[in-house]
């Protein structure tokens, strides 16, 4: 199945975060926080502006994105999970 996200909505799988701290310390699962950070796995056709027209979108599939912590709505697709958010939930792109 293939989940395709309607007008400015985008389709992020999050990027795991490492389980070992720079120092060496191993973190347990129980205490990891869920990451911040994602890969755009499928954006939207854009926004509908007042004139009717659309304008698309500033993010593209396969872009590095950093979001907020309860940003979003997680769904589960073919044993993968995903968020869906607007693009103006996304805080930055990474390069």
């Amino acid at each position: 199945m293939t989940v395709k996200p309607l007008q400015d909505r985008v389709l992020i799988k999050r990027v795991e975060e490492e389980t070992k701290t720079v120092g060496g310390i191993i973190i347990p699962d129980n205490h990891k926080e869920k990451p911040a950070q994602g890969e755009v796995v499928a954006v939207g056709t854009g926004y509908r502006l007042q004139d009717g027209t659309v304008k698309s979108l500033d993010v593209k599939k396969g872009d590095k994105v950093l979001f907020g912590k309860y940003s979003g709505t997680e769904v589960k697709v073919g044993g993968e999970t995903y968020l869906v958010m607007k693009e103006d939930e996304l805080l930055c792109v990474l390069q």
